[in-house]
């Protein structure tokens, strides 16, 4: 988890039941449907809205069947063009600047592990792990022109816009562009999501024996000086998911975020909610012994909180289910391209994509590794409720523009200065 987390993310299905990146955060009407055959085993994709109401039944992943599909990078010519890539990288410099990758992040220490075996001699520092997306897009202006300046960044969807009208990303196709849902790309090539969750409340039950399962229960007494969330929504991804959930499961919705705020503002008036963000040393610490996070950030943590001497328990609030991918692009003008690029192709690559499901992030190329028979029953067991994942969907652009900007106006005054 990061303190602050990334960028704004997707969208809920109203009254059903979860930096990379850490902070702010984001797409379109029902998935598209493409000639490519859809699996019928795996869980559904899902889909954006422009309205409250979410769809009946979001189609499932898609996949096609033309694994060689064509691919279009910018390396040199070559029969392996990520191999291409690879080379011109270790020509270039051999390193790829990362930013805001929390090891338990979607398991990207898992990732980052399986991108040096991949690919050895390829460096890959991570700056300001914990970092915010905000933080992200200001490394990028900041550090412009140098050589530690961002190559790849993790963010939101709502930065990635932010990013995209600044002409801070660099158009990019990966190779395996053909097995991505159109709902989890950019038309133009500025970012790919190659994963996404569902908010969750993860419980350190050594301090909370009984632990709350929805928003509703969030606000009992007992709960008094527990509840926290994974940093400030106006900066923050998760945080903004989580405001969100809890306007979806206060009688809000995907265009009405003003419930949420009101619900952390009464959290707060009753004790509840503390102002100190989730990160993995609050939560090993035991000092945010609630959490409202990502799904994806449970697993990686729970064998240290193990190791710690606590037990945890993590539950999907059935009255606001809230999902959210975070967008990955390549920096324009960045000191390493062929690397940035390298790194991109990889988190979509089989070994990426299966990092995060390790990870308990569902990989946008869900529906091709189910296909291939690469995903495992123990894989599946880590990542959230199959029915619970085929009701998501995302937000549009303009929706979490509007969310966002409620959200500036309103939380100084409802929450944080109050």
């Amino acid at each position: 988890m990061r303190p602050v987390n990334k960028v704004m993310t997707i969208a809920v299905v109203a009254g059903l039941l979860l930096a990379a990146c850490g902070g702010d955060d984001d797409a379109t009407d029902a998935p598209v449907a493409t000639d490519a055959p859809v699996t019928t085993d795996a869980p559904d994709a899902p889909v954006t809205t422009d309205a409250p109401d979410a769809p009946d039944a979001p189609d499932a992943p898609v996949t096609t069947d033309a694994p060689d599909a064509p691919v279009t990078t910018d390396a040199p010519g070559g029969d392996d063009p990520i191999d291409a890539l690879y080379q011109e990288c270790l020509a270039g410099g051999a390193t790829v600047n990362l930013i805001a990758l929390p090891d338990e992040w979607a398991n990207y220490k898992g990732i980052l592990a399986s991108f040096s075996d991949k690919y050895p001699g390829v460096d890959h520092p991570v700056q300001n792990p914990n970092g915010s997306s905000q933080e992200e897009l200001d490394a990028i202006v900041n550090l412009s022109g140098q050589s530690d300046m961002p190559d790849s960044i993790d963010v939101s969807p709502a930065k990635a816009q932010i990013a995209i009208d600044e002409g801070l990303l660099e158009p990019y196709t990966p190779a395996s562009d053909a097995e991505i849902p159109a709902n989890l790309k950019d038309p133009a090539g500025n970012w790919i999501a190659a994963y996404y969750g569902i908010i969750s409340i993860g419980t350190n039950t050594t301090i909370v024996p009984n632990a709350p399962k929805t928003f509703a229960d969030l606000a009992k007494p007992e709960y008094k000086g527990k509840v926290a969330l994974n940093g400030d929504p106006r900066t923050s991804g998760s945080a903004f998911a989580g405001v969100m959930a809890a306007s979806i499961a206060s009688g809000g919705s995907p265009d009405d975020i003003l419930p949420g705020i009101q619900y952390f503002a009464d959290l707060k008036a009753s004790g509840n909610l503390i102002p100190v963000s989730v990160d993995q040393a609050t939560v090993i610490s035991g000092e945010t012994p609630i959490a409202i996070d990502w799904s994806y950030n449970w697993p990686g943590l729970r064998k240290q909180m193990e190791d710690a001497g606590y037990t945890v328990e993590v539950n999907f609030p059935s009255d606001g289910v809230y999902g959210g991918y975070y967008t990955q692009g390549v920096v324009k003008d960045s000191p390493n391209q062929a690397c940035g690029k390298l790194w991109v192709e990889h988190i979509l690559s089989n070994e990426g994509a299966l990092g995060y499901l390790g990870g308990g992030a569902m990989p946008a190329r869900f529906g091709a590794l189910e296909a291939a028979g690469l995903i495992d029953e123990a894989a599946k067991a880590e990542l959230p409720p199959a029915d619970l994942l085929a009701q998501v969907s995302f937000l549009t652009q303009d929706q979490i523009a509007a969310a966002t900007a409620v959200i500036e106006a309103n939380w100084g005054p409802m929450v944080a200065d109050a």
